[in-house]
């Protein structure tokens, strides 16, 4: 049996930054004129609604598959969990140079934090994130190193073009400002469904507009449902077997993060969010009990979310409601984690009457 193709697929950015949208069609074009891989490129993920023809293309590719987005690794990949775009996480050596060193294994998960995805199928989801390098080249190097250790086929130059396509040719069918759409994807390989890809003039792009929801890390999560008791405004639900889901996703406030500060494990993401933490940074801290802004009496996220959360109800004609509701479940849970010396140097400072 053939070895399964590789797919990269290109998540375009929310913004018209040009050197952005550069980025994204050389990245494409040099893909292309390899023939390597096959390529396909898609509005923002994030943006997607369920039944966008991207993500019906995304979720008919069966084996290994490369995306490069405008965001953290981990929203890209639970991004795709919640379309039923499943895999097994594949490990990128493309990270950013300037984050911190953590001291988990990349790419690892949590054992025993979260309540985990179950089974998933013996295919591979590499997820990079376009804002960690510059350089075109390095993001080629990266996929040609996956393609190698995975032993994965490769693909013929494109037929649709004939001979070696010039670079005059490729810029013709990457023409700013946006690739064309094949079924809400570019299919920049030569097929698309065992048809050409259609002339450029006769392919009318599926609408997208910018969303703003919240994004299950179900790695991290622990199903203890304090997000669903401090969020009223529907955006929560859970399944048949009582599992934290983003059951109705716009009626989330845009720009509030509200819920992910309240979240004890750090689970929730908002990719657009301006910190690291919020936006689904790898490394960041997560269930660390001791909130040191409190020594220093500065707001702690507990009080940035009803802040957030009490406009919001505001905006929508409704009354503030403070610290008094959706904190029940979060002040009664006693500790599940062992003391330790940051323990000890609270009750320190405690005793000192700072």
């Amino acid at each position: 049996m053939a070895a399964s193709k590789l797919t990269v697929v290109i998540s375009q950015s929310q913004s018209r930054n040009p050197q952005q949208k550069q980025l994204e069609e050389e990245l494409a074009a040099r893909l292309m004129m390899e023939g390597r891989v096959e390529v396909a490129v898609v509005p923002h993920l994030y943006d997607l609604h369920a039944d966008h023809s991207g993500l019906l293309f995304l979720r008919g590719i069966p084996g290994d598959l490369v995306v490069l987005a405008w965001m953290y690794p981990r929203p890209i990949r639970w991004i795709l969990h919640r379309q039923g775009i499943l895999g097994k996480e594949g490990l990128t050596q493309l990270v950013d140079e300037q984050a911190d060193d953590s001291d988990d294994e990349e790419g690892e998960p949590h054992p025993g934090r979260g309540v985990g995805i179950g089974e998933l199928p013996k295919r591979s989801l590499y997820c990079i994130d376009l804002r960690v390098r510059a350089n075109v080249q390095d993001y080629l190097d990266e996929i040609h190193r996956i393609a190698s250790e995975r032993n994965i086929q490769t693909v013929d130059l494109m037929d649709w073009i004939q001979g070696t396509p010039q670079p005059a040719q490729l810029q013709r069918y990457l023409r700013s400002p946006e690739l064309p759409i094949v079924n809400g994807a570019s299919h920049a390989n030569g097929h698309t469904n065992g048809h050409a890809p259609a002339p450029q003039d006769s392919i009318a792009e599926e609408p997208v507009k910018r969303r703003w929801y919240p994004v299950i890390d179900y790695e991290r999560c622990t199903n203890c449902l304090e997000c669903i008791d401090f969020c009223l405004f529907g955006v929560y639900g859970v399944t048949e077997n009582d599992l934290i889901l983003v059951e109705t996703q716009d009626n989330c406030k845009k720009g509030c993060p509200a819920c992910s500060r309240v979240c004890p494990e750090n689970a929730i993401m908002f990719p657009g969010h301006k910190s690291s933490a919020i936006a689904g940074a790898d490394g960041e801290i997560a269930g660390f009990k001791v909130d040191l802004s409190k020594l220093f009496g500065a707001e702690t996220s507990i009080d940035l979310a009803v802040k957030e959360r009490d406009r919001e109800l505001v905006a929508d004609g409704r009354e503030a409601v403070g610290e008094e509701v959706g904190l029940n479940r979060r002040r009664s849970r006693p500790s599940s984690t062992p003391r330790n010396h940051l323990d000890d140097l609270m009750d320190s400072l405690d005793e000192l009457n700072l």
